[in-house]
Order: C-alpha cells, then sequence, then structure tokens
C-alpha cells in the first residue's frame, strides 16, 4: 500500500511522496508554554505521534521538528501577574507539557527549538523580506516591522480567503501598518514596563518576534527551505500557518509540501480552551483514568473528526481498552509473553493507509481481540497465538502496547496492586474451598459481592481468573 494523506491546502487527498526518498520530514507548531496543557492541546501531540509511528513502520526515516513559543504576550502578562521571571515562568509549563508528553506515551520529537534561541535566523529573515518589498519598518518610530499581505499575491492561500475579506491583524497596534491586515514580523519595544531580557538588539531597534515568524525561522534551519508535513490544530491554519506560508514563500524559500490539522476537543461544543474555563487538564485527567485510555480517546476518532470531552467517553476507552487487555491477559496466561507480529492485519494496514485512518484501525483490534477470544474458548491454540500478537503489533503502532515500558506505571493506585491482588485471591481461594465443600450458595456470594465491587470473576480450566468490570 501506499500513504495518502489530506492537504489542508488542496482539500484533497493526495498520495504522499517525501522530498528526500525514504525519509519524512515533518514540523508541527509546539505549545505558548503559558499554562499548563490541557487534553484539546495535546491531541495534536498524540495525532502527530501516531502518524510519526506509523510512517517508522511503513519503512520511513522520520524527521520531527516540534517548537516551544517561549516568549509572547502572555506570557510576559501573566509572569508580570505572578512576579516571577518571565522566561521561569515559560520554562516551568514547558516542564509541565512534557510531563503531559510522557503520561500519554508521546516520543520526544528529533529536536524541540525555543524560539529564543533563534533570533538571528528571525532577523535574517526579516531582512530577506524587507529586501524582497514584502515588509517595512513602521514609520512611527516604534520598531515595529510589519508584513506587506498586499505584496504578496498567494496571501490566503492556505485558508482560501481574499485579502478583503480578512479581518484586521490584532497581533499589534495598528498605527504603523500600511493595511490593517499586515501582521507583525517583529515588535519594537515601546512598553517599558516590560523587562529588558525580553527584547533583542535588532537594525530598527530593541524588541521581540512575532509569533508567526518564530516558526518560519525555525523550520527553514532544521527542515531546509522544503520539508514534507507542517501540521497542527485547525485552529492555527488562519492566521498562524497562513502567515508562515505567506513569510517564507515570499523569502523564496518553497515551505511545506503539505498541510495536516487535526481538528479540535471541543467541550459542551466549543473548542476547548482556557478561556472557556473548560479545559481539562492533563495531569488531572490522567489521574482519574488510566493514561493508556486517555490516549486510546485521543486517537480512535479520524484526526480530522472533532472529539467532545466528556466522562462518558473517557469511560467508554477504559473499558475498551479494559476488555483487550483482558485477552492480552489471558493470551499471556496461556502462552506466556508473546512477541508482536512482524506483518499487519491488511485491513489495518489499508486503514492507516487512508489519511491516518485510526477509526478503521481501531475496529480491526477489536475485530483480532474477538477472534483471540474465540479462539482461547475452543481452545485453538494456533488462532489464538497468531490473534494475540496481530494485537500486541497494532497496539504498538498507536502507542498503546501495555508491554511497552512506558506504561509501567500506567496505574491510579499502582502502589496498592499487590494488596488488591492479594485481596481478591483470597476471597477466591475462599471461594474455591466453598465450592470443595459443596457450600455453593456462600461461593456464589462471594462472586456476587466481588460483582458488586466492579470485580468479574470467569471460571477457567486453569482455575478462576478474575479482571475489572466496567
Amino acid at each position: 500500500m501506499t500513504f495518502h494523506l489530506y492537504d489542508s491546502m488542496t482539500h484533497q487527498i493526495h498520495e504522499f511522496h517525501p522530498v528526500v526518498p525514504g525519509e519524512v520530514s515533518i514540523y508541527h507548531c509546539g505549545l505558548t508554554v503559558q499554562a499548563a496543557p490541557h487534553v484539546g492541546h495535546i491531541r495534536k501531540e498524540v495525532v502527530f505521534d501516531v502518524l510519526r509511528r506509523w510512517l517508522t513502520w511503513s519503512g520511513y526515516r522520520v524527521k520531527i521538528v516540534a517548537n516551544v513559543t517561549d516568549i509572547d504576550d502572555k506570557i510576559l502578562r501573566k509572569s508580570a501577574e505572578r512576579d516571577v521571571e518571565w522566561y521561569a515562568l515559560a520554562y516551568h509549563y514547558e516542564l509541565e507539557l512534557h510531563k503531559a508528553y510522557d503520561a500519554l506515551g508521546c516520543l520526544p520529537p528529533t529536536y524541540e527549538p525555543r524560539a529564543t534561541g533563534h533570533i538571528p535566523e528571525m532577523i535574517e529573515l526579516i531582512r530577506t523580506l524587507i529586501d524582497r518589498g514584502h515588509a517595512y519598518v513602521a514609520e512611527d518610530g516604534s520598531g515595529d516591522v510589519y508584513f506587506d499581505v498586499r505584496s504578496w499575491p498567494d496571501y490566503g492561500k492556505l485558508s482560501g480567503q481574499r485579502v478583503e475579506d480578512m479581518a484586521p491583524a490584532e497581533d499589534s497596534d495598528p498605527r504603523g501598518k500600511r493595511d490593517p491586515r499586515d501582521f507583525a514580523l517583529w515588535k519594537g519595544r515601546t512598553d517599558h514596563s516590560e523587562p529588558i531580557t525580553a527584547s533583542w538588539r535588532t537594525p530598527w531597534g530593541r524588541g521581540r518576534p512575532g509569533w508567526h515568524l518564530e516558526c518560519s525561522a525555525m523550520a527553514g534551519k532544521y527542515l531546509g527551505d522544503t520539508f514534507d508535513i507542517h501540521g497542527g490544530g485547525i485552529d492555527l491554519r488562519f492566521p498562524h500557518h497562513e502567515n508562515e506560508l505567506a513569510q517564507s514563500t515570499a523569502a523564496g524559500r518553497p515551505f511545506a509540501r503539505y498541510w495536516m490539522h487535526n481538528a479540535w476537543v471541543t467541550a459542551s461544543g466549543e473548542k476547548m480552551s482556557k478561556s472557556l474555563g473548560n479545559g481539562a487538564l492533563v495531569s488531572e485527567v490522567t489521574r482519574t483514568y488510566p493514561a493508556r485510555a486517555v490516549r486510546l480517546y485521543l486517537l480512535a476518532p479520524h484526526y480530522r473528526s472533532a472529539i467532545e470531552f466528556s466522562d462518558t467517553s473517557l469511560a467508554e476507552a477504559t473499558a475498551s481498552l479494559e476488555r483487550i487487555d483482558t485477552f492480552l491477559g489471558r493470551g499471556r496466561d496461556r502462552f506466556g509473553e508473546l512477541p508482536p507480529a512482524e506483518v499487519l492485519p491488511d485491513g489495518f494496514v489499508a486503514a492507516m493507509d487512508d489519511d491516518l485512518g485510526t477509526p478503521a484501525a481501531v475496529a480491526a483490534v477489536y475485530a483480532a481481540v474477538k477472534d483471540g477470544n474465540v479462539a482461547l474458548d475452543t481452545g485453538d491454540d494456533a488462532a489464538a497465538r497468531a490473534a494475540y500478537a496481530s494485537v500486541r503489533a497494532m497496539l504498538g503502532v498507536f502507542g498503546l502496547d501495555p508491554a511497552d515500558p512506558t506504561w509501567a506505571d500506567d496505574h491510579r493506585a499502582s502502589d496498592l496492586e499487590p494488596v488488591v491482588d492479594g485481596l481478591v485471591g483470597a476471597l477466591l481461594d475462599q471461594r474455591q474451598a466453598a465450592r470443595a465443600r459443596k457450600d455453593y450458595g456462600a461461593a456464589d456470594a462471594i462472586r456476587d459481592r466481588l460483582g458488586t465491587l466492579g470485580v468479574r470473576v470467569v471460571d477457567t480450566p486453569d482455575g478462576p481468573k478474575w479482571s475489572v468490570a466496567r
């Protein structure tokens, strides 16, 4: 099969061909580290982690760069409100972001550049745009530098808009702009209440970069003038990605060949955000639900489909994962730990090659679990082994293989597991003793009591087995 990808610019699915055969270069916009990440933020990380794993399994060498925006109006405002250095606040939330990555099993990017480490590259890009007639220094003495959207005929190509229909850019004071839609490449330091450490010297005076400029400079430095995939949340398509595309191509850099955007996680039908007060922090959600279940919840719908955040959805993902794990547990009890299959089911491969079609791919996992349980029940060991290995392989592509060391501590109360296992085991021993003396009423009472506590008991030829029921 050949991988096919939906391009957000053309709104069509294209057969994917990388710039360099056998290699894939990806840039996706990281977070502005001004607050702890919620599950709406982290969906993008999970989507691109699955994409990376799938392309790697397909034989590509993948280079993925995800930036950190560590200088921004919000960072400066919040640091002033809390009376801490802006860079300390940014670093604190950068660490929170990494904890969220780790909690949900996301592989670290090949490189994770910070915006503040790439000021020279940004100044160079601004010089090029000025020299080419696509940027100008504001005449009001502010030190602001703007991209001239009227100078670039393709402006609006990514989002499908005409300049005349666009709202004014709200990233800076419009006083020095030739057109209200011109966006800031550089922001002069006119507010002297801001710390001097949050500004850098340039030919246009002290200041700091505009948000859009940062990503163009970093993508170009690490992935070159042309790379394969640029992505992020759908909310970034305009103005952020539109502006990145304009300034990069206007500077003579072809930039991304494919644009990939994931849909929102919504709460009550609205985009999840801190301003709405409906953001569920990753750190909080993973205290309530297993992190693997949260990851399954985020990856199971197609990445271009919105997800409604709810406890019901997370509980369903938890129950689905427990059914999968119960089958794998039965397989381990029968055969020991078997390695993942080297060949994936055709249906799974076809689904993943079709624009990362995770819904059909997840369905292939459920089908293999069902077939594997039937095989275990009927004593068809060959079929059960094959299903077990296949399920592990598919879960590996999703980053959900329970045998992966990443998930060694994925429990809400891991310290109590030996205690719980011992207590349930003791009750099952009592039940077996009751059955041996033919006191079936007492045996059934123990089973029923465990059932009310959410423990499912299954009698097998090898003795009773228990699992948590949902």
